[in-house]
């Protein structure tokens, strides 16, 4: 378990707050996580964010009426916290009842919320809910290698030892349905979509889908989890170009995506099916 999320809110009963109350928001610091894997803060070998939806939504008006959105979050990977997401559910619930003028204006105050929680600005798109059905689903890119013949026993220990090289070098995405972790504190399930892109030595296909599959009980966070992913796949790999993203499954409302890669790019936030 992090050792700070013993002391969030989660795997505890917990009383739904209708005012306002920013101070429902959680932080856990990157750090120990970072030094876990062999990383410094002002050293990190990826760029990257992540973006949470949120499916649950909504405030009041000044009329009294309410009004229900969707909303985009987009939290840096380096940013010094990542939000606790039962915290983040019940500090957006805090907000059913409180009056905001605009759209305009309820961004504003999760933005100022969610950038002092994460220690970073944190941007945030609100979506009306005929935005949100016009941009859709979005196909997985790349070959699937869920099919792949292969037989599997490794289910809580992920390692880099796992993962092999092919032959020569490839550009080419890959991605897995099969992504499955579980939460560190309640050990509820984490459902995914994980997508590899990179250009460098060959990836053994066979040897990547072991080396998903054996998330299958780990703990960890969503975030951690792409982290070492991706740090697995560049040592191994010593790629030109290597990005690692997962879209997760929804839970409580809130779906997490954390994308992590050797270049700065513009992250798409479009969904998968799944989603």
């Amino acid at each position: 378990m992090h050792p700070a999320a013993e002391h969030s809110p989660l795997g505890k009963a917990s009383e739904y707050v209708t005012a306002y109350t920013p101070g429902l928001l959680f932080p856990i610091p990157r750090a120990d996580k970072w030094a876990e894997l062999g990383l410094v803060a002002d050293r990190l070998p990826y760029q990257g964010v992540d973006i949470w939806n949120c499916y649950e939504l909504s405030w009041l008006l000044p009329t009294g009426r309410p009004v229900v959105a969707i909303g985009e979050f987009r939290i840096a990977a380096d940013s010094p916290n990542i939000i606790e997401s039962k915290s983040f559910k019940l500090y957006l619930n805090s907000l059913n009842q409180t009056v905001f003028a605009s759209f305009a204006a309820a961004q504003a105050c999760l933005e100022r919320d969610l950038s002092a929680a994460a220690g970073k600005p944190v941007h945030v798109l609100l979506k009306t809910l005929p935005q949100a059905q016009a941009e859709g689903l979005e196909a997985v890119p790349g070959t699937c290698i869920d099919d792949l013949d292969v037989h599997l026993n490794v289910y809580q220990h992920p390692s880099a030892e796992q993962l092999r090289c092919g032959q020569g070098q490839v550009a080419e995405v890959l991605h897995s349905h099969l992504l499955k972790s579980n939460c560190p504190v309640t050990g509820q399930p984490d459902w995914g979509t994980v997508v590899v892109d990179y250009h460098g030595k060959a990836l053994d296909h066979a040897s990547f889908l072991a080396y998903v599959v054996s998330f299958r009980q780990h703990s960890d966070f969503h975030e951690q989890c792409v982290e070492r992913m991706f740090l697995d796949l560049l040592r191994l790999l010593a790629p030109e170009r290597l990005t690692v993203y997962a879209r997760y499954v929804r839970r409580g409302g809130l779906d997490i995506n954390p994308y992590r890669s050797t270049q700065a790019l513009t992250w798409a936030n479009r969904r998968f099916a799944r989603q």
